[in-house]
């Protein structure tokens, strides 16, 4: 991946993280379902901040990236609820939510600065 900068980085990274998971879990736990909602959330950050990074206005920058946040959240949710059912054990999940946390910590800080700054 070329780099971008700090977001793009961390984003495509974590994506890598959750694409790794998601083969495992299909792979040695047979679960399809809640994988593959955590595949689309999870791989889905970083396609919206390269989206944003494109933005053609600073309100298509803020909603691509308001879009990333959410599945920031989204994907802590399908992480929590694999964990909590079993699927995967703490120290697995707890990694993992970290990163989409600290994620979601940096694109709130920016809607926060690009919404501030309109």
């Amino acid at each position: 991946m070329p780099k971008e900068n700090p977001l793009s980085e961390k984003s495509y990274a974590f994506a890598l993280k959750i694409i790794r998971l998601y083969k495992k879990l299909n792979k040695e736990k047979k679960e399809y379902i809640l994988s593959k909602q955590l595949l689309r959330s999870g791989t889905s950050i970083g396609a919206n901040i390269s989206e944003a990074n494109g933005a053609i206005s600073k309100a298509d920058f803020s909603a691509k990236i308001s879009i990333s946040y959410k599945e920031s959240l989204e994907t802590k949710y399908w992480l929590s609820l694999l964990k909590d059912s079993d699927y995967l054990n703490d120290n697995e999940a707890v990694e993992l939510i970290k990163d989409a946390d600290e994620l979601s910590k940096i694109m709130f800080s920016i809607l926060k600065t690009t919404r501030i700054n309109k």
